[in-house]
This record gives structure tokens, sequence and C-alpha cells, in this order.
């Protein structure tokens, strides 16, 4: 039974929530508790979406650093790599993910975010990767994410700094996707992704995995990732059946299986 992490599943819609009190700091606990999470949403068929949420206070405000800074170069250079693997196990679900941002996501919060589809953040949010300002870097896959999605210039900014972005800067920067008020975060983001209750499941997962792959190689290579899950879909009843209704009565009215 998970301490820290759970999952809970509502209407189609798993919520992924983080909960160690006071700041949801990410010890390694916390992170292999959302590596169990990330695959319970990945092989529950019921699960259609996924929202990652911190609470109503705060989202999670970066790695427990009372755990880090007695470990060695060799321990580190150890476990380096189970933080990416399990912050990035949230990247790996093939269905929509969207990040309901409350209060403050810093450094290895922030990466949690990074790793969602979308994100949605209350209008007093606190965003940034204030990793140098304790003679590291970001480590949990924030370097390669921002700059990915908000590109190098801007990324190296955050980084660098290590400054906190406000909501405004957060959405001009292409940083976070919708700003709401404190209180409407999560329903928000449950309104997002509510949208692919009904939706064509193995479509979405074969989109998901055609964009994300397709960013990490050159333009001929994506679009051969692109024709290989295109063909791919052939294969699936909901392909079927959206064909069928379309020509029967338009677009927009299949009924969906997700198989």
């Amino acid at each position: 039974m998970a301490e820290f992490v759970t999952l809970e599943v509502e209407d189609g819609i798993g919520t992924i929530r983080l909960a160690r009190p006071p700041m949801n700091a990410l010890n390694r606990q916390v992170q292999e508790e959302l590596r169990a999470a990330a695959r319970a949403a990945t092989v529950d068929s019921s699960v259609k979406a996924v929202i990652v949420y911190g609470g109503e206070k705060v989202f999670a405000a970066g790695a427990d650093i009372k755990e880090m800074a007695t470990l060695t170069f060799g321990q580190m250079s150890d476990i380096a790599g189970d933080l990416q693997s399990a912050i990035g196990s949230l990247a790996d679900i093939p269905k929509p993910v969207v990040a309901a941002v409350t209060g403050y996501a810093l450094g290895g919060g922030l990466e949690v975010a990074l790793s969602a589809d979308r994100r949605v953040i209350g209008d007093n949010v606190k965003l940034g990767v204030p990793e140098v300002l304790l003679g590291v870097i970001p480590g949990g896959g924030g370097t390669q994410r921002l700059a990915r999605l908000i590109g190098p210039s801007k990324a190296k900014d955050l980084v660098f700094t290590g400054r906190f972005v406000g909501a405004e800067e957060a959405l001009r920067i292409g940083l976070v996707d919708e700003v709401v008020a404190p209180d409407e975060v999560y329903n928000a983001a449950r309104k997002w992704a509510s949208q692919f209750v009904g939706g064509a499941s193995r479509a979405l997962a074969a989109a998901k995995a055609s964009i994300d792959q397709g960013l990490d190689v050159d333009l001929n290579t994506g679009l051969k990732i692109e024709a290989g899950q295109f063909a791919s879909l052939f294969a699936t009843a909901d392909r079927t059946i959206g064909m069928e209704s379309f020509i029967a009565n338009g677009p927009g009215k299949a009924e969906f299986t997700g198989e």
C-alpha cells in the first residue's frame, strides 16, 4: 500500500495524488511510488486520462534536500537514473496526462509537471528550477524537457538563474497551458481530461507516441514513426467503428470501445 502517492479512478479519469505534507518533497520513496502509480494508470484499461495533483495548497516543492545532502558522488551516480526514470514514468503513460498545479512546483516538482502533456495552474503559482542555488542542476529531466518545451534560451535563463516564474510569465513563455483561479485548478484539469473518456484510446496513444518519439529524431525518421503508428491503427476495432460511424452519421458521433 503506497504511503505518499495514490491512484484514484473515477468516471474514467485516474488521479495520481501526491500527499507528503507539508510540501510533497520528492524523496526516494515518493519517486518509486510515482513510478508504481504511473504503471497502474497505464495497465488499468478503465483509465482513459490521468491527472497529476498535489492537493489544494502545493504541487511539489522539489526533492528532499535533507535526504540528498548526505549522498556522495558514487551514491548519486548509482541512483540518478532512478530519479529520471521515476519522473519519466509519468511521460511514458500512453494516455493524455495533465498536471494540476497549485502553490509551488519547484525543482523536482516542476520536473513532474513537465512530464505531463498539459499543465493547468492557479494564478498564484510559483514555478522554477532553483537547483543551481544549491550548487547542482535539475536532475529529473528538467534540463531536457524544459528546453524542448520553451526553447533553449528561455530554459537556460530559468536554469542558470534559478528564479521563480509567476503564472503570467509561465503562460507567456509556454511553460504552462492554462491559468485559472487556485480553487479551480483540479476542476479545470478534470474538464480537459474528461474529453478523452469516450475517445479512441489506441489512437490517442499512437498520437502521443508519434509526437514524443518524433521530437527526438530528424524529420524523416519522425515521419516513419508516424507512418508506422498510423498504419497500426487499422488493426483496431475503434478504427472500424470510427470510419463506419463517419460514413453513416458524419463526424464526431462514434462510440468507441477503446480497442
